[in-house]
């Protein structure tokens, strides 16, 4: 017997949706997620619209970056051939990372600090990443500082890669050549504002350069928490210095 999609379900069923082809690893599905529009309450004067990033595997919009920064010094020579991968991270980016360089043949090694969820750090040492916890109450440039740990464990560890995600150019760019011309095709040109949280800054960077080019009246909000460093910039020119967050 030959069992179809027309032989299931109720007389009344949808039409099936259309589905991507089986994909024989998860790190071709990232990328590609889709759009949807906020209808359930008031969004004021606009139509507004949600990434849904979270459809990405690792289940955060940090995938794109990840496989850009593996793939972008894999291509320089700076990540070897079963190199290790380290990096100094609040989660979801070394959720990123562990994902994609263990798949791709990699060591990974993941800084943390202890203010992060239980949930998170065990997810990461779950996809065979290595979970260094650190402290969470000492100031950037801190021996101790999670960053400093990661950008040691780095120098130290032969084959070591640290990832750089603040200062990395090819996060930015996995945004200007991936997440932007996504959200551009999907809403057919027709985007007024862009909004989005702010962390490394690479989501607005490069969304952001893209548009500047496709649509140069388009306007960039972040949103950032009390006490943002970028909000104070961006609406006085004023740089202030960063402190702790919760």
């Amino acid at each position: 017997m030959t069992v179809s999609s027309a032989t299931i379900g109720p007389a009344n069923r949808q039409a099936p949706r259309p589905l991507r082809p089986l994909a024989a690893d998860v790190v071709p599905l990232i990328g590609g997620t889709p759009m949807a529009e906020i209808t359930r309450f008031d969004t004021g004067p606009c139509r507004l619209f949600a990434k849904l990033e979270y459809f990405n595997p690792g289940g955060s919009i940090k995938d794109r970056i990840a496989l850009a920064m593996i793939d972008g010094a894999a291509a320089r020579g700076d990540l070897v051939p079963g190199g290790t991968i380290v990096e100094s991270t609040s989660g979801n980016t070394g959720l990123g990372l562990a994902l994609i360089g263990r798949r791709k043949g990699y060591k990974v090694v993941i800084a943390i600090p202890d203010k992060m969820s239980q949930e998170k750090i065990q997810a990461i040492r779950a996809l065979g990443a290595r979970v260094i916890v650190t402290r969470s109450d000492v100031p950037f440039g801190h021996e101790e500082h999670y960053q400093t740990i990661a950008r040691r464990v780095a120098a130290e560890t032969p084959g070591g890669f640290y990832v750089d995600q603040h200062r990395n150019p090819d996060n930015p760019r996995a945004h200007e050549d991936g997440t932007a011309p996504e959200i551009f095709t999907q809403m057919a040109g027709d985007v007024d504002a862009v909004v989005c949280g702010i962390g490394t800054a690479g989501t607005a960077a490069g969304i952001g350069a893209f548009m500047r080019r496709a649509l140069p009246a388009l306007e960039m909000v972040l949103a950032d928490p009390e006490g943002s460093i970028l909000a104070e910039y961006v609406q006085s020119g004023r740089e202030v210095e960063a402190t702790g967050w919760i």
